[in-house]
């Protein structure tokens, strides 16, 4: 702390000074003021001088009480625009930091109804989801201005590209919103799509361009890459095999990867090495997190083996969080996200269901990489939308829930999937940003 000499609290003789010396003494404390906090640069890796705007720092509550008043704050206070924050630049901006902001005013970019491409399993509207709140809020940051996804303007930048998801279900939600962001602007005649149960390809014809989703829950090869073996305990991880599903990913322009969910099971991973020619015998199990820095190891290898970083772009998507504990949010009597219909207001929040260690795994890996992977860091802004859910207006092995099975949301509320239109919305305008 800065401490002042003893003169300083003395009494001396009233007098008034000349307005130019008054002037002086208050520039040389501002001009002191900034050398010691350019000081601080290397204690924080950013300087104030450089900065092109100043940061707003939101009141954090302690208050249990997420809802009501603040989110009604919230929303006034937003609805002025902030003249100072600036463009969006990813080697600035922090796109954890910020807050939801709800906009009743927002053009959704389509609907369940609009867009044909959407699964049952997250079209909640069609399902019979009665509110609507939660198409409407927006992502907002704190110092820069994230951009609105602009439909005409991916499909010029993918013109004669190939982009693709690859991942579990969660990805093919994003790689759905893509698809459905962009559907709009081509004519029926000049689009086209092909699913399967591995590959799934969107075409815009004239733009001759993919947009792809491929179906790789763990990255690396399992027992479960074909059909879904339900009981988790029977999969088994090839946790250092991952040449079946790579070599759909050689001549890719842009990819998007993410993996998570399934390597949370609660159990630990029944592992073997190396191809499934060799049998599943021998599985060795292992604690969550050891098998998940394998699998990714293993990803990371070929990544920097295989992929010229000239010509195709690697992006990974963090882990998108659940949603099964209510008392993460305070509500002592809540049935996990069943019938939330706002987001989590409390600055931070960071519930069960997001988990640090995976987190440290992921920047720990793709930290020592040779080829540049750019994360998209969609972790800390959907833990705050415990209302984004599909929860009960979903389906169960293929078929759309009977009220029989929507009044016993302790069984049948889905917290890790989310509806469309919705978060994952949110995901792909990050990923429109950096593109």
């Amino acid at each position: 702390m800065m401490q002042f000499s003893p003169w300083f609290s003395m009494k001396v003789p009233r007098m008034k000074l000349p307005h130019s010396v008054m002037v002086i003494i208050i520039c040389g404390f501002a001009l002191a003021g900034i050398i010691f906090t350019e000081d601080l640069r290397v204690l924080t890796g950013i300087s104030i001088l450089k900065l092109k705007a100043c940061s707003k720092q939101d009141a954090i509550t302690n208050s249990s009480k997420i809802f009501a008043e603040d989110y009604e704050r919230s929303a006034l206070q937003d609805d002025i625009v902030d003249e100072e924050k600036v463009s969006f630049d990813p080697s600035e901006c922090n796109v954890t930091k910020g807050k939801w902001v709800f906009n009743s005013s927002k053009e959704l970019p389509y609907t369940d109804q609009t867009c044909p491409y959407l699964d049952k399993q997250v079209a909640c509207t069609r399902n019979g989801r009665p509110d609507t709140d939660y198409l409407y809020w927006e992502w907002q940051l704190d110092d820069c201005i994230l951009p609105s996804f602009d439909a005409g303007i991916v499909l010029k930048k993918l013109r004669g590209k190939r982009l693709m998801f690859v991942g579990d279900s969660l990805q093919r939600a994003q790689w759905q919103s893509f698809v459905c962001h962009v559907q709009s602007q081509i004519p029926e005649n000049a689009k086209s799509i092909n699913r399967s149960r591995s590959l799934s390809v969107f075409r815009a014809k004239e733009y001759n361009a993919t947009i792809e989703f491929y179906w790789a829950p763990f990255l690396v090869e399992s027992n479960s890459d074909g059909r879904v073996i339900a009981d988790t305990s029977k999969r088994i991880l090839h946790v250092d095999s991952i040449s079946k599903h790579a070599k759909h990913w050689i001549g890719v322009d842009i990819l998007v990867f993410d993996t998570y969910v399934w390597w949370m099971s609660g159990q630990r991973i029944k592992s073997v090495w190396g191809s499934f020619s060799n049998g599943d015998e021998g599985s060795e199990e292992l604690e969550y997190s050891v098998a998940y820095r394998i699998g990714l190891k293993t990803w990371a290898n070929w990544i920097d083996s295989t992929l010229n970083p000239n010509a195709t772009r690697v992006f990974f998507t963090t882990m998108s969080p659940t949603h099964m504990r209510s008392l993460d949010w305070h509500r002592k009597n809540g049935i996990k996200c069943y019938n939330e219909t706002k987001p989590v207001m409390e600055r931070g929040f960071w519930g069960s269901g997001s988990n640090r260690r995976i987190m440290e795994v992921v920047a720990s890996v793709i930290g020592r990489m040779k080829v540049p992977v750019t994360f998209l860091n969609v972790t800390q802004l959907s833990d705050y939308r415990i209302d984004g859910h599909v929860s009960v207006y979903t389906e169960s092995q293929g078929k759309i829930l009977t009220d029989e099975q929507k009044a016993n949301p302790k069984l049948y509320a889905d917290c890790i999937h989310w509806c469309l239109p919705g978060v994952p919305d949110t995901w792909n305008q990050l990923l429109y940003s950096y593109l």
